[in-house]
């Protein structure tokens, strides 16, 4: 598993990506393909030793809550401990912060080995997360005090956002955070108030791995006539640590009235705790009077702003998971359809001819892979698993270049990550699950069995079309956002990188029928686009918002497959290694099978059909 892992990524990180040139930055002059290689080495070190072994152990020894504590088996401790060890919290943060000063894009590729290994067990990207959004908008002694301390691996960190009435329409959440007198003000670790409520689905919000967890937590603050401000405008964002600290960083041995109300038992990432948490509701009464005592971060009234830094992060990140766990499954199949022996080979002959379509029941059984079907449902992992890994790490490099490049590219890479970041989390989430089932098909009824892992990739997958804003979500920003922001700016910029990628791919022959079909599907996007919005109407527009997106995500993962071929075959431009042709197969797979599939989706957006939007409840 992790040979191959290891191969892909080596191959997009230096062959297609060119990573090491970033060294060439004064940010990361100190590191070169020896500093990088060790990292992935030591990563795929740990999750091979701490991670891989213990997949099943977290899905079937579930987090425990006994009355004080959450209870979580050992081997989460220890992973927990490894990782932090390692540096990899803070591994892009400054040497000032104790980080390595590492590209993300190298940072991103070296976490993915914990995602395939066991993504279970404990994901780190809501600490890291939580931190760099209290980096950028937080005050120095917020940056000193709490993300400092989650690079560190002292303490851990959280995102509440949903409540149990409110879901994802964040302007009816209830939780309240009025001044905590004007005697905390001016407190070193900002303005003080005190925060009441409840907020639902927090993942690792509450647990004993670390000594302080600190919530990122969204909360309505009133308005200038004592009330809360209605919709999205009064709300703030408050740092709320589980355990009070002081200025020095140091826990002053006094609980915060953060209570535990719950967990929650899920299908999937099982060993990840997942909470109801009550904030101010008096099981742990603070002195000085009632509710949780919380920190502003940023100005008042943009707290939306502020956590949609760290929401954009987990987006990305999410999008990487779900491509772990996708690859996860097209390993362990492709394993199990090498070595598991069954059936017998079609015997040739003339169409209709008496031994057409037969069998020789006296021949030796084949391997599962000698079959024409197992190998198109390999070959879709791979196309969908190994592409969602290029275009995750392709945007993990537009991270490096917005923000250590200059001028006009750097500005360029924002936008068009910004456009990109609803497809990196939502086509993995829907076709790196696919993989998965496919990879279930393969094992047959074994597949549907614990005997085998590929069930729980499945059910940890299935979470991730929820996750960090969900695939209806995700699609009304793509087209009710992404694609008109700044008079369409971010699209055309999509469009001309593609068209750049088009131009290289035409120098090779055996490219040039695929850039051709792929710009007759970006032309069919860009023509939808228009048309989805030609009366302005937002409800005909986001009727079909979601197959407009996947149309959309099939238009770039097009896009990325035709790129990596391009540097395939300027590396290899008959490719005898196997794995280059292998690569060269799933970009054959995915235009011959996947992007010919775009044009039902387009053609409901196109016409801006109603037939899901103006049908009466009654119907159903």
């Amino acid at each position: 598993m992790t040979t191959s892992l290891r191969s892909t990524l080596d191959f997009l990180l230096h062959d297609w990506l060119q990573a090491t040139s970033l060294t060439a930055r004064q940010r990361f002059a100190d590191h070169s393909r020896g500093t990088f290689d060790a990292v992935l080495d030591t990563c795929e070190r740990i999750a091979r030793e701490k991670y891989a072994p213990f997949n099943r152990t977290v899905d079937t020894e579930e987090p425990q809550f006994d009355g004080e504590r959450v209870i979580l088996p050992q081997c989460t401790h220890d992973a927990r401990q490894a990782y932090a060890e390692s540096g990899m919290l803070g591994a892009a943060q400054d040497y000032e912060l104790g980080g390595m000063q590492l590209p993300y894009v190298v940072e991103s590729a070296a976490n993915a080995f914990f995602g395939v290994a066991s993504i279970s067990i404990g994901s780190n990207l809501l600490t890291t997360g939580n931190a760099n959004a209290i980096l950028v908008h937080g005050t120095p002694a917020q940056q000193q005090v709490f993300a400092a301390n989650e690079f560190n691996g002292r303490w851990a960190g959280t995102m509440c956002l949903s409540e149990p009435q409110a879901g994802s329409s964040l302007s009816d959440i209830a939780t309240r955070a009025e001044p905590d007198g004007a005697d905390h003000a001016d407190d070193p670790l900002g303005p003080r108030y005190r925060l009441r409520g409840n907020k639902m689905w927090i993942s690792s919000g509450e647990h004993e791995l670390t000594e302080n967890i600190v919530h990122l937590v969204l909360a309505k603050i009133p308005g200038p006539d004592g009330k809360p401000v209605p919709g999205t405008r009064g709300i703030s964002l408050f740092i709320v640590p589980k355990k009070l600290v002081g200025t020095d960083g140091q826990l002053t041995g006094e609980r915060n009235d953060v209570a535990l109300a719950g967990l929650n038992h899920k299908l999937g990432w099982r060993g990840t705790t997942n909470t109801l948490l009550n904030f101010g509701e008096g099981k742990y009464p603070v002195r000085g009077g009632p509710g949780a005592i919380g920190y502003l971060v940023g100005k008042p009234g943009e707290g939306l702003k502020c956590m949609f830094h760290m929401m954009n992060e987990a987006r990305i990140a999410i999008g990487m998971a779900a491509t772990m766990l996708g690859l996860a499954g097209y390993y362990a199949s492709l394993d199990y359809a090498k070595t598991r022996l069954q059936g017998r080979p079609i015997l040739g002959g003339s169409a209709g001819g008496a031994g057409a379509g037969g069998k020789d029941a006296s021949a030796p059984q084949v391997p599962l892979i000698a079959h024409a079907d197992i190998k198109r449902m390999l070959l879709a992992q791979k196309s969908y698993c190994e592409g969602a890994l290029a275009l995750n790490l392709y945007c993990a490099r537009l991270v490096d270049e917005g923000r250590t490049g200059e001028g006009q590219a750097a500005a360029d890479a924002r936008l068009l990550l910004e456009m990109l970041t609803p497809i990196a989390k939502s086509w993995p989430s829907e076709n790196c699950l696919e993989a998965n089932s496919l990879a279930i098909q393969i094992h047959g009824g074994y597949g549907y069995t614990r005997d085998f892992p590929v069930e729980q990739y499945w059910r940890d997958n299935r979470l991730n079309m929820i996750h960090e804003g969900t695939h209806g979500i995700q699609a009304a920003d793509l087209l009710g956002r992404k694609v008109v922001m700044q008079d369409g700016a971010g699209l055309k910029l999509l469009a001309e990188t593609i068209a750049a990628s088009m131009q290289r791919a035409r120098r090779h022959a055996q490219l040039a029928p695929w850039a051709d079909q792929l710009a007759v599907a970006l032309q069919d996007v860009l023509a939808a686009t228009q048309s989805a919005w030609s009366t302005g109407d937002p409800q005909e527009a986001l009727a079909n918002a979601v197959p407009y997106m996947q149309a959309f995500g099939h238009m770039v993962l097009a896009w990325i497959w035709l790129d990596v071929s391009a540097s395939v075959l300027e590396r290899d431009p008959d490719p005898k290694d196997a794995a280059n042709a292998g690569r060269m197969a799933a970009a054959r797979y995915f235009f011959h099978y996947e992007l010919p599939r775009i044009a039902p989706w387009l053609a409901v957006a196109a016409r801006r059909d109603m037939t899901c939007a103006q049908v009466a409840p009654e119907m159903f």
